[in-house]
């Protein structure tokens, strides 16, 4: 029996450049993890079979989640004829827009490799998760890094300055693919990317909260309202920054001081009982 961890993600920075000719989008993107986690735990079966099981019955337990879907791709990848249970102990938000389902899909890649003992690298696992989808390969990578391509091309940059993060998520969820089929990149307003590396780099925390985009919000907060209500109150609340997490709906804030952090969770929970929320850390 193996047990993974897998963080969340948000984007501290999402630009789309363009739409390619396979339908994907080019992207700029800043990812970071947050300590806020599902956890995969694989057992051997003795039927050459994929067993999902799970605390969330509001996903899919069979061949439509991912958690599945990177099974049966390392087993074929890997010529291996063997079974397994995936149990996945559900934290993370469904259809959030941070990354649960490619983060479960890259700790299952990972708890795999050791309990079948395989020799590969942790590369040859993000070429292999490149193939379940675009966040995967950063989610087997963790940490933070800048994501070039769909999002495939991982490059290792610093972690940031650490902070409180403050996640809050409708009782919606967003399609992705509706959002990005939504989205007109010739009128995106292009991001700072290159200025928020710097930042991170020198750990320049208001650089950071300064230089916050995604270019998807807006298509987003127009189709959702709730999406645009949450971000609206968290700036009044006073938190350090706001922003939107991937397509949506879930919005953060970012806060440092841990007084404001209580301030703001008090009034969070005067005004959004019926969201989910999460104050977590920063772990990038």
């Amino acid at each position: 029996m193996i047990t993974i961890k897998a963080p969340a993600k948000i984007n501290l920075a999402l630009d789309t450049l363009y739409k390619r000719k396979d339908n994907y989008h080019e992207v700029e993107m800043i990812m970071t993890t947050v300590d806020l986690a599902d956890y995969i735990t694989v057992t051997p079966l003795e039927k050459n079979e994929i067993v999902i099981k799970s605390n969330e019955f509001t996903m899919p337990l069979n061949e439509k989640n991912l958690a599945y879907q990177a099974a049966q791709l390392f087993k074929q990848h890997f010529n291996i004829d063997k079974g397994v249970e995936i149990y996945i102990k559900k934290r993370i938000p469904v259809a959030a827009g941070l990354a649960g389902g490619s983060s479960n899909a890259a700790a299952t890649l990972k708890a795999l490799k050791e309990l079948w003992k395989v020799d590969c690298t942790i590369d040859e696992l993000a070429e292999l998760g490149a193939q379940l989808g675009s966040d995967v390969p950063f989610c087997v990578y963790g940490g933070t890094a800048l994501a070039t391509g769909r999002g495939e091309i991982i490059q290792p940059i610093p972690s940031p300055p650490k902070c409180w993060v403050i996640l809050i998520k409708p009782r919606i969820g967003v399609s992705t693919k509706e959002i990005y089929e939504a989205l007109d990149a010739n009128q995106v307003e292009h991001l700072d990317i290159e200025g928020m590396l710097k930042c991170i780099d020198n750990k320049d925390y208001q650089g950071i909260c300064d230089r916050l985009g995604n270019s998807l919000e807006e298509v987003t907060l127009e189709r959702y309202p709730v999406v645009a209500e949450i971000k609206n109150k968290l700036v009044r609340f006073g938190a350090d920054a706001v922003l939107m997490s991937g397509s949506g709906p879930t919005v953060f804030a970012l806060v440092r001081k841990e007084y404001k952090l209580r301030r703001i969770i008090n009034s969070i929970n005067g005004c959004f009982r019926e969201h989910e929320v999460h104050a977590v850390r920063l772990i990038g």
